[in-house]
């Protein structure tokens, strides 16, 4: 995979962030490839819509893709996401056995991956994806940042 395919996904993640946040949601927005780069899913925070507190867009995401192909497991899959995943999504994740994780913008107080309990270097973890951060990071630190923003004046 090239760069720019890894970007152009990231593109339709942030869409789904930016779908996300003109619902007053937290922008994250997260998009599931299989194997063969068809677009199984995509997803933007659910949260207060659905008052679930695990709809972030990855469990969403994951959800419908194990649907789609009818299995528990996205092995093969490639998942991109707008903010680096959560200790919840980071289990999903691994749980779900995705293959490659692209993620833009850190997380620095809830991220699970480079930030706090850094699921993936647990010895409990029973599998770590490949992971590329940092793809559209600036685009996605904006949105979020320019959300927050707006909900405290």
């Amino acid at each position: 995979m090239t760069s720019k395919d890894a970007v152009s996904h990231m593109s339709l993640a942030l869409e789904e962030a930016k779908a996300a946040a003109d619902r007053g949601e937290v922008p994250v927005g997260a998009v599931i490839l299989a194997a063969d780069g068809r677009i199984l899913a995509a997803a933007g925070n659910r949260t207060r819509e659905l008052n679930d507190p695990t709809a972030h867009a990855e469990i969403l995401a994951i959800r419908a893709a194990c649907r789609e192909l009818k299995d528990e497991r996205l092995v093969g899959c490639s998942l991109y996401v707008t903010l680096e995943p959560c200790p919840m999504c980071a289990t999903a994740i691994s749980f779900a056995r995705v293959k490659r994780l692209y993620y833009a913008a850190s997380d620095p107080k809830g991220g699970g991956i480079e930030q706090g309990p850094r699921i993936f270097s647990q010895p409990t973890c029973h599998h770590t994806p490949e992971i590329y951060p940092g793809i559209g990071d600036l685009e996605a630190s904006a949105l979020l940042k320019g959300f927050f923003e707006q909900r405290r004046s």
